[in-house]
């Protein structure tokens, strides 16, 4: 299997603009400027090898979208605007038509407003099932894609969509996995997943809120975290953040993600829903500042670490 990101920004889209391009192309010339390259591949080694990360590439700009690539069905975990991209691959890999299962964490806008930019939705003979635990969810999605907030009614669209209420705690078969949802505390609720197959596990906990009873041993999400191969957690916040100027506001910390990985076993925790505003020098920074927390596990327990970017990969 593979995680693969096409949006990992929280609340609303990043901007990239002119002024950024610009700082980006300045830092690596000077960063080049004593160096003589003889050829297309010393170029490409030098950009390997010493520009940081957001230098030569960057973090991205669309919010939340992730897809469990397998050999099955398409399985794709919320609706932001990085659906869209995700949507023109599908279109493109000539996987059409095809059965589509999108899973919804909840229905707050920065994870719905993809959708009606999803092509394979407007595909004839193109199935797409949506999951979710809000009973409302149906009406959101209609909601929004009726006049004047847009101009395409969402019965235009003629991929066959069924929306289908799941319930907490209980166990599904569906496109292969095993799959269970958690309540997490978040504006309005949200859920987590939990995607399990041959052995693998894969945890989906965005948009959530761990407070001070995380502490305590019987803490319900370190079972629903345990032995996870890989954690796709909500990282917005800085800790200082999370406690003092934004509680209540629904979202975690890095921090917090490697305590809760390390105690419930997990192999890889990918930080995700990145606040909007930081830069990616700012990014790069906080990953580092995370993995300097995590060394002090690492005689006990190596957790890997990664920062999710919009086109990451993860083998799984």
């Amino acid at each position: 299997m593979k995680i693969v990101t096409w949006g990992s920004r929280g609340s609303l889209p990043a901007s990239v603009h002119s002024k950024i391009i610009r700082q980006k192309i300045y830092a690596a010339l000077k960063a080049a400027k004593d160096s003589r390259f003889k050829s297309e591949a010393e170029i490409e080694h030098f950009i390997d090898t010493q520009l940081p990360f957001s230098v030569k590439g960057g973090y991205g700009t669309n919010t939340s979208c992730v897809e469990i690539r397998t050999d099955g069905e398409l399985v794709v975990l919320d609706a932001g605007t990085g659906l869209r991209d995700f949507g023109n691959y599908v279109m493109q890999s000539g996987k059409i038509p095809c059965h589509i299962h999108l899973f919804m964490s909840h229905v707050h806008w920065d994870h719905i407003c993809g959708f009606p930019f999803f092509v394979p939705a407007y595909i004839k003979g193109n199935r797409i099932s949506i999951y979710g635990f809000h009973e409302n969810m149906e009406q959101v999605f209609v909601s929004q894609q009726n006049p004047p907030c847009f101009p395409v009614p969402l019965a235009y669209m003629q991929a066959e969509k069924k929306f289908v209420c799941l319930e907490p705690g209980t166990e599904y078969q569906i496109a292969g996995f095993r799959v269970k949802g958690m309540a997490q505390n978040h504006p309005q609720m949200s859920y987590g997943y939990s995607f399990e197959k041959d052995g693998k596990k894969i945890v989906y906990s965005t948009d959530s809120e761990h407070k001070a009873d995380s502490d305590k041993e019987n803490y319900p999400f370190l079972h629903f975290f345990k032995d996870a191969d890989v954690l796709i957690f909500d990282t917005q916040y800085s800790l200082m953040d999370a406690i003092y100027m934004k509680e209540d506001w629904g979202h975690s910390s890095n921090i917090l993600g490697v305590e809760l990985a390390v105690r419930a076993n997990v192999k890889h925790l990918c930080m995700f829903h990145s606040e909007p505003t930081n830069s990616d020098e700012t990014l790069d920074r906080m990953l580092r500042e995370t993995r300097k927390y995590a060394a002090i596990y690492d005689d006990s327990y190596p957790l890997n670490i990664s920062l999710a970017y919009d086109g990451m990969e993860i083998s799984v």
